[in-house]
């Protein structure tokens, strides 16, 4: 790339979300730097057509003078790294050394480094419950307002990570960072990779095993629209404020059945009771135990699956102008490309 000068920052540019920002990044002109280990797979970047498009700079959340050198001269930077849980491959420390103390890694390179803006990248699961006032006949509605009393422990590990990675963001703020905003993700639907995030459930959908689904809700989006929503939180979003990025809320049922249309197989037949799910999770919990290692599914895991609550983005839509669309229209595209 011919620019010597870089103007725009991204952390987790190899991940599912991140290499889909650098690809609208650079098709909108952005000089853009990304910054990875040494042994990071560039595979999403270079399925994206933009792993020769940006400079590559080396680092770790982990080093903060890495992350210091990797914004030299940067005036915006995207924090997209991070570990996605609950699963077997995030413990609770290190969602906590990677979202959390690396969240403040981050914030601090970009106090040392005179950055102007940060984006980060948080989770719906760092929400919190839905204010009393915000429920109706529908269920509880979410929004960026909901939280957590400081004192109060999250529903999980990771969203725990990521509460108190926003709260570092706020610490910034405080200490002089000129602005920052926050995104909240929803599910994020993508190509991604194979036995990823939501890929293994679209992988499961092509291959018409979708049989079951989980009792509660969840609100989907398209990867599309999460990057393009990180681009406007950038530009015009307010500085501290949460930007919820995500489209329907739908049933587990219709998001499996959804998902098995596309690739043309039958619906799921059945929706699993939440006392099934708790009792598998108990189980799974135990045989960990025995076995001394991580559980496959837990009963944090079933008490989200069996969650109903219903989740706006007018914020987004009003604020900054985001557009989701549909998620048959996501199933779709998924289906014609995968």
């Amino acid at each position: 790339m011919t620019p010597q000068h870089y103007d725009t920052l991204v952390t987790g540019a190899t991940g599912f979300i991140g290499s889909v920002l650098v690809r609208q990044l650079v098709e909108a002109g952005r000089s853009v730097r990304i910054v990875r280990r040494p042994t990071s797979r560039l595979d999403l970047l270079e399925h994206e057509g933009v792993a020769g498009d940006v400079d590559h700079a080396t680092g770790t959340l982990d080093d903060a003078r890495s992350l210091r050198r990797a914004m030299e001269g940067v005036r915006h930077v995207y924090h997209t790294a991070g570990l996605v849980g609950p699963g077997r491959r995030a413990g609770r420390e290190e969602l906590r050394r990677v979202n959390t103390r690396g969240t403040a890694n981050v914030v601090n390179a970009a106090l040392e480094a005179g950055v102007e803006r940060l984006a980060f990248t948080s989770s719906i699961a760092a929400l919190g419950p839905p204010a009393p006032e915000n429920d109706d006949a529908r269920g509880p509605l979410v929004d960026e307002t909901a939280s957590w009393s400081r004192a109060a422990r999250a529903p999980s590990p990771y969203a725990q990570s990521k509460r108190d990675a926003e709260r570092e963001v706020h610490r910034g703020l405080a200490e002089g960072l000129p602005s920052a905003v926050i995104v909240n993700p929803a599910l994020v639907f993508g190509r991604g990779r194979p036995g990823e995030g939501t890929r293994r459930l679209v992988d499961a959908a092509r291959r018409g095993r979708l049989w079951v689904a989980p009792p509660g809700t969840t609100c989907v989006a398209d990867v599309e629209d999460v990057a393009a929503g990180h681009r406007r939180a950038l530009r015009l979003g307010e500085t501290g404020r949460r930007y919820l990025l995500g489209g329907d809320t739908l049933s587990w049922r219709a998001v499996f059945g959804t998902l098995a249309e596309a690739f043309g197989h039958a619906p799921p037949r059945l929706t699993l009771p939440p006392a099934l799910l708790r009792a598998a999770g108990a189980a799974s919990e135990a045989l960990a135990f025995v076995t001394r290692s991580a559980p496959l599914f837990s009963r944090q895991n079933a008490r989200a699956l069996s969650a109903r609550r219903r989740y706006t983005n007018r914020r987004a839509r009003n604020e900054l102008g985001c557009r989701f669309r549909s998620f048959e229209a996501t199933a779709q595209r998924l289906a014609s490309v995968l």
